[in-house]
């Protein structure tokens, strides 16, 4: 600021001696008045940071946290080049050859051992790259996922369980650059997604700022849920009270990258780029003959895709439900509870088209948010959807129509016809990971309240998945933002009476692209899935 002032000063002395109608003045008035604009126009404010005290993380939080972190990545440069970064052309990943040679056989385990370069050439020495692979025939309509190792020193290995002859591929979703990156808007701009809520009484409103996490530089309205204790705030009106709050809705979404930084997230360049193979990418594999080899790494797919059908490793067996009839025969007499964001609405869309009798009614409820109901009277079939509360990204919605997933479990009586689905991921990308955790916290103590009054009720889980990426998208809701939360989510419902529905691996594993809502064949198949849960096979 004191340098603006300075420059003011300057340019009031200019201006003094342009009287004289001197050319070499007027031109030295020019150039410093065009750079104190350039100084108006950018000038340096600080970031007033949001506030996430409410969030601290207690020792077993933490421990849990710790347990599945992420790898540390180095500092950035200044100024960012892309020299030394993570370079997909430059990388490699080989086939690594049989253990004491021979073949390999049905049920055996593939190895790939990736190398990361840099832009010029050089290979890495440290890890924090985020990679995805998986195994793969189109021709059979085959594909599972590969796990993938960090070994921390620019080594990776992905390793996938050999069912079929295939193709391996792997692919840099992000550099550990960008990881640092995706670190450090996190931590400093949880607030990045903005929301707003309209308040109003009789012909006075107002619109406001909310979020679960805002900086405390004014009077704030404090909607935290009494019940679960879930931490939601608005600014305070100046003219009006907070129970005049009537709505809900996303506004802007900020980047807040330095400078450069957003070369660290090119689609075709450093983003979502497949890794060439320096040998062959295939592999022959032959009827199993002996007992499967043991690896250092196991690998853990939920499963995998035959024939364009996803099969169950080591779980339960999935059937296929081709038609209506044997859906509508699977769901008769059952109410189907489904709760989450988009990715849990597109699962109620998919039942009231794929469904000629489960008939939606009308609530003229929020196009996104619902609720919605579908009924098929004549086989007493009810299927619900419900969106989880904020941080829920919506257009308009009322605030009164905005529910905690767990307080809905807790008006749920249960039983052997209760059928409960939820997902809540997608939403929670921008904020710190224990953010994330505690929201699962209070969803997992109302899933074992509503085990304990009713034990035979089914509760099933989807998971997040791989979309597609652009720098927007990457910048609040990033595959490597998804994954963690996926992490934490196993973490936080292991031991307890669920069902997971994979949709990071079915996606991963599927030959079409990544989408946030993934399309028809995959949907498809995750309903096969929730259904042969509903109703096992004989033989599973």
């Amino acid at each position: 600021m004191e340098l603006i002032q300075s420059w003011h000063c300057c340019l009031l002395f200019l201006r003094w001696l342009t009287v004289r109608n001197s050319n070499t003045q007027l031109q030295i008035l020019n150039k410093m008045t065009s750079t104190f604009t350039m100084l108006r126009v950018f000038p340096v404010q600080k970031h007033q940071p949001a506030n996430c005290s409410h969030q601290q993380l207690s020792p077993d939080e933490r421990r849990l946290l710790d347990s599945i972190a992420w790898p540390e990545t180095p500092p950035l440069p200044v100024p960012i080049s892309l020299k030394a970064t993570s370079d997909p052309t430059h990388s490699t990943f080989t086939i690594l050859p049989v253990r004491a040679g021979g073949q390999w056989y049905v049920g055996d385990e593939l190895e790939a051992l990736i190398q990361i370069g840099d832009f010029q050439g050089r290979p890495k020495h440290f890890g924090g790259d985020f990679l995805v692979a998986r195994l793969h025939d189109q021709t059979l309509g085959a594909g599972v996922a590969g796990r993938v190792v960090d070994h921390l020193n620019g080594y990776y290995t992905a390793v996938f369980p050999l069912l079929w002859e295939g193709r391996a591929q792997v692919t840099l979703v992000h550099p550990s650059e960008a990881i640092t990156v995706l670190r450090r808007l996190n931590m400093e701009y949880p607030d990045r997604v903005e929301f707003k809520s309209l308040f109003r009484s009789g012909s006075v409103s107002e619109t406001m700022v909310c979020n679960i996490c805002l900086p405390q530089n004014q009077p704030l309205c404090n909607y935290t849920d009494l019940h679960t204790g879930e931490p939601w705030f608005c600014y305070k009106p100046k003219n009006l009270s907070c129970d005049t709050r009537i709505n809900h809705y996303k506004g802007y979404v900020s980047q807040n990258l330095m400078a450069k930084e957003e070369t660290l997230f090119e689609s075709g360049v450093n983003m979502k780029v497949s890794i060439h193979a320096s040998g062959p990418d295939k592999v022959t594999v032959l009827p199993k003959e002996q007992e499967v080899k043991s690896s250092t790494v196991k690998p853990e797919p939920a499963g995998y895709y035959y024939q364009g059908a996803w099969r169950a490793l080591g779980g339960a067996t999935v059937h296929q439900f081709n038609d209506a009839s044997a859906i509508s025969q699977c769901l008769t007499d059952k109410v189907v509870h489904l709760y989450g964001d988009s990715t849990m609405r597109q699962w109620f869309e998919h039942l009231s088209r794929v469904l000629p009798d489960l008939k939606v009614f009308n609530l003229h409820s929020s196009t996104q948010c619902g609720p919605f109901m579908a009924v098929d009277t004549a086989r007493n079939i009810l299927v619900k959807f419900h969106c989880h509360a904020p941080p829920i990204r919506s257009y308009t919605v009322s605030s009164i129509k905005l529910s905690y997933v767990a307080n809905e479990l807790d008006w749920l009586d249960g039983g052997s016809n209760t059928v409960v689905v939820f997902t809540i991921w997608a939403h929670f990308g921008t904020y710190p990971v224990g953010v994330y955790l505690r929201r699962l916290q209070s969803i997992r103590k109302a899933v074992q309240r509503l085990l304990d009054r009713a034990p035979d009720t089914l509760v099933v889980i989807r998971t997040g998945n791989l979309k597609a990426l652009n720098l927007d998208v990457a910048l609040s809701n990033s595959d490597w933002y998804s994954l963690q939360r996926d992490k934490v989510l196993r973490a936080v419902f292991k031991g307890l009476n669920v069902h997971l529905v994979d949709a990071w691996d079915m996606v991963l594993a599927h030959h079409l692209p990544h989408d946030l809502h993934p399309p028809p064949p995959i949907i498809k198949n995750m309903i096969d899935v929730l259904l042969s849960y509903i109703c096992p096979p004989k033989n599973g």
